[in-house]
């Protein structure tokens, strides 16, 4: 008997299947469900004749969850075979309710992502609840995958080729029902729950038979086939733009949903399932998904968890924020305090300092507003929350301080000192540095327990991550309110120790030394920002650098070597150090002052590399001898090995955090599943990595010879 799925029969022949896993928070795609979907069909087609109409709902909040992804995580390719002809065979049984004769109807009151919304598909009528929080779509993309439940068929058959890919497959955009009504993946909307069976039982009486439209004879997919005339000045472009996107990254899954769906559109729909299967069965047993699942799902939620919490505490939710300094991260991080429902008082040196930081609001408002992403009226709440202004006093109560001044010590113990005065007594006290080390700077508070880092990313608007920095002193229950802070402005949070460039900054700084350095060994730049882009970096490493500003470096670079020779220790030479300086020299400190690597328009618009580079750096490599997997395979080790070293000294406590923040924080590039996951999923596996290193470390230098716990990780045969 199914027990996954409920069979309750109406007297009036109407079927109600409700789906409703036992035990479990949501119904997941799981070997239980697929079971009990098979016992339901064959249930349902021995009862046909009494039957008028299938009435498919929910138990849970959501809809439908998905596959499981621990159980496609442990796919490998051994396994293949076995796991290609379960789905097909699961497929079939979709198939054969689908193609029953009798009306089905899908009745949805919350998300259906993945396979939810490849269950809605078979159904002859969608109703969904018109609520903006519920999703549908196919994120499959993001962990890696494709649809392998007939998504791709069934949405190239309702919405041609090029829409199902633009507006579903490609980007794993998950969508509201009311866009979905749009597009044409839902059928009706209705207000409340209680509307759902209602309208369901409506359909079914109007449509006592009821098939696919893509089975009924002459049926034309919108926009032609693949080979049709109509398509032959729209399909050229698919795969060229799939190309510009990707920029060579090694992204297996949108490609394969590209070719899935061009090729299951020239055959009938059950052809079209075997070669969905056949796609989805070779991604999902790849090294890639399990990177992308390891890190976007299973990371994700370690990184977003309580992190031991102590169980009746309250949630920290500020009421008013101190941001002191109103250039482009405290004016970022006043206007995500906004929008949050937080009042923000914006301080700078001048009124014209702040008022400048809040204009940056108001463009963003506008923007939002222009797009559609937020009302009129609600760009005129998150505004009127802002308070822009030159007097500490004003500050006075805010029970949040986030200083967001530049990168000195003095600057920034003089700008602590004076709001500590006004703020209410047990205020949450933080820094947005992203270099100097929180135990330091907590020297300058009278409650260094209540003192943290709050390093955010730029543009902070748009960056999800936030890097929350312990110094000595630091209390859990401060940690604990950052954390709920993080929550109420939607970023997500990692948790590293103390130590001067913390993780991320540590990290990145690896991987632009090392993207420098190439440029002094006489590789050409474009080869060397190539390298970057088909690593899968979003931005490549010289454009990088401008944006981060290389006379900002160079200071970082010296207050580093300062506290290390007051240490008693000597700096670390490395080869980019001697490009950034003669960058400077020559004038050419990055994007701020027009000038860089690359040259830029009086609107700061990058209109390509320096025209001068190869004079001040002469190419003597042959481009042609150049291997370029291997410049790519530096930038990835020297990160790597970087977080390595971090996870040693102890400044990072969790791999995941060292996965998410590589990926949301750095643009660690997203197939390798993070800095350590690369590690692990590496040819070889940590060994392979090892080894690799070594012959890196022999032509390069030490800066890639493994560490030790690196290398007993891989005599011992384990992973992170």
């Amino acid at each position: 008997m199914s027990t996954a799925i409920r069979y309750e029969m109406a007297d009036d022949g109407i079927l109600a299947l409700v789906l409703d896993a036992p035990g479990r928070p949501a119904n997941v795609m799981d070997a239980t469900f697929i079971s009990s979907f098979k016992e339901v069909v064959e249930r349902v087609e021995g009862e046909a004749d009494r039957i008028r109409g299938i009435v498919v709902s929910s138990a849970k909040e959501t809809f439908f969850a998905g596959g499981d992804i621990d159980e496609l995580r442990s796919l490998d390719p051994a396994a293949a075979a076995q796991f290609r002809a379960r789905v097909d065979d699961f497929k079939a049984d979709m198939r054969r309710l689908e193609t029953l004769g009798k009306p089905v109807v899908a009745t949805v009151a919350g998300s259906a992502l993945g396979g939810g919304l490849e269950l809605c598909l078979i159904a002859h009528h969608r109703v969904v609840v018109d609520d903006p929080q519920i999703r549908l779509g196919f994120p499959e993309v993001t962990l890696g995958l494709l649809p392998g439940g007939g998504g791709i068929v069934r949405s190239v058959r309702m919405l041609g080729v090029a829409r199902a890919l633009g507006g579903l497959l490609l980007d794993g955009r998950q969508i509201t029902p009311r866009k979905a009504l749009d597009i044409g993946i839902v059928d009706e909307l209705v207000d409340s729950v209680d509307e759902l069976y209602p309208v369901a039982r409506g359909f079914i009486e109007s449509h006592p038979e009821s098939g696919q439209p893509w089975d009924a004879a002459g049926y034309e997919i919108p926009g032609g086939s693949p080979t049709g005339a109509a398509m032959a000045r729209v399909l050229p472009a698919l795969p060229a733009d799939l190309r510009r996107r990707l920029k060579g990254a090694r992204y297996p899954a949108p490609r394969a949903i590209m070719a899935a769906a061009v090729e299951s559109a020239e055959v009938d729909p059950d052809n079209g399932f075997t070669i969905e299967g056949r796609y989805f069965t070779n991604v999902a047993t790849g090294q890639v998904a399990k990177n992308m699942m390891q890190a976007f799902f299973f990371d994700m939620q370690a990184v977003r968890g309580d992190r031991d919490r102590p169980a009746g505490g309250g949630r920290f939710e500020p009421k008013k924020v101190a941001v002191v300094g109103a250039g482009m991260m405290g004016a970022g991080i006043a206007y995500v305090c906004a929008a949050a429902g937080i009042e923000v008082v914006l301080i700078d040196v001048s009124s014209e300092a702040a008022e400048s930081g809040r204009s940056r609001s108001e463009r963003i408002v506008a923007r939002d507003v222009a797009k559609g992403r937020i009302s009129d009226a609600a760009g005129r709440a998150i505004l009127d929350r802002i308070v822009a202004t030159d007097r500490a006093s004003t500050a006075d109560g805010a029970d949040l301080v986030i200083e967001a001044v530049f990168e000195d010590p003095a600057v920034k113990a003089k700008v602590l000192a004076e709001l500590e005065a006004h703020v209410a007594p047990h205020s949450l006290l933080a820094s947005n540095t992203s270099t100097l080390p929180i135990t330091s700077l907590a020297e300058n508070v009278s409650r260094p327990e209540d003192f943290i880092g709050l390093h955010f990313f730029s543009p902070v608007e748009k960056m999800p991550l936030l890097e929350i920095v312990k110094g000595e002193r630091t209390s859990d229950e401060t940690l604990h309110r950052a954390l709920d802070l993080a929550w109420q402005i939607k970023k997500t949070p990692i948790v590293v120790n103390d130590s001067r460039g913390f993780f991320t900054s540590r990290v990145i700084g690896a991987f632009i030394n090392e993207g420098i350095a190439m440029l002094a060994e006489g590789i050409p730049a474009a080869t060397i920002e190539q390298a970057a882009s088909q690593a899968g970096y979003p931005a490549p490493v010289l454009q990088l650098t401008d944006e981060v500003n290389m006379e900002l470096m160079a200071s970082i670079r010296k207050a580093g070597d300062e506290a290390l020779r007051a240490e008693g220790r000597s700096p670390l030479p490395h080869p980019a150090f001697a490009v950034v300086d003669a960058m400077i020299e020559a004038g050419r400190p990055g994007r701020a002052a027009r000038a860089g690597f690359y040259e830029y328009a009086e609107d700061g618009v990058r209109t390509g590399l320096w025209s001068g580079l190869s004079e001040l750096f002469p190419v003597t490599v042959d481009p042609a001898t150049i291997d370029l997997p291997g410049l790519e395979e530096r930038m990835l080790f020297v990160e790597s090995l970087e977080t390595v070293r971090c996870l040693d000294e102890g400044v990072l406590e969790t791999v995941a955090e060292a996965n998410v923040g590589s990926i949301l924080g750095i643009g660690f590039p997203g197939w390798s599943g993070g800095v350590l996951q690369y590690v692990n999923g590496y040819e070889g596996g940590v060994a392979g990595f090892v080894d690799r290193s070594r012959r890196l470390a022999e032509k390069h230098g030490e800066r890639f010879e493994p560490p030790r716990s690196l290398s007993d990780k891989a005599a011992a045969g384990t992973t992170y």
